[in-house]
């Protein structure tokens, strides 16, 4: 799994959650599946490295900002067969700063909700019964969402002309959170066993197709 700094924006949010999320994440492949997993690595969207690897997850993406050689290279990563993952964004204004994004990318590609029936949540486990994964400030607020009109969840996602996604697109939620606090007995493990499901399901898919 990748870890990219998307934005440019002060505070480097890209960095949210690393690198526990990863790490915890990581180990559950590892002890869930036969995938050697090896271990994360941050890689820039310049960086030619960056085609080794067949899964991006980016957080924060609410507030990236891609200058004109990165949505190049992400859009040509994408089309050879890359899946990004976006995650921890989360109301209107998030939304329409990556949507404006995504357009750079993909003017012409629709973004639609990925039905429960498609195989990206059936794959491994099936997860016709997911749920918005809390933050872990959401959690301490009694609620599972972030952002006023942070509710409902939405799993979106972008295709290529042959079906195939493209960019699994995790609005209002925070799969992040749910793996970064795998290990604190204060997060909810129901909701941590499910982000495992959920990202293990997109590592296959997107090494499967």
């Amino acid at each position: 799994v990748d870890g990219h700094p998307f934005s440019n924006y002060p505070g480097e949010p890209w960095l949210r959650d690393w690198p526990d999320a990863e790490y915890h994440l990581l180990q559950g492949v590892k002890r869930l599946t036969r995938i050697d997993a090896g271990e994360y690595r941050q890689v820039s969207l310049l960086n030619d490295a960056i085609f080794d690897y067949p899964i991006v997850y980016a957080v924060k993406v609410g507030l990236w900002h891609l200058n004109s050689r990165e949505v190049s290279r992400l859009r040509e990563y994408l089309l050879k067969g890359g899946l990004l993952i976006v995650d921890d964004f989360h109301g209107p204004n998030e939304w329409a700063q990556f949507i404006a994004t995504v357009r750079k990318v993909f003017p012409n590609k629709a973004i639609v909700d990925i039905p429960d029936e498609h195989e990206i949540f059936h794959v491994l486990y099936d997860l016709d019964d997911r749920q918005q994964i809390p933050g872990r400030n959401a959690v301490y607020n009694g609620v599972t969402w972030e952002h006023p009109l942070g509710m409902p969840e939405h799993w979106r996602g972008i295709y290529d002309v042959d079906g195939r996604v493209l960019m699994a697109i995790n609005f209002n939620m925070d799969l992040g959170d749910a793996w970064e606090h795998a290990d604190d007995a204060f997060y909810p493990q129901p909701m941590t066993a499910l982000a495992y499901r959920i990202g293990i399901n997109y590592i296959i898919y997107s090494m499967t197709h």
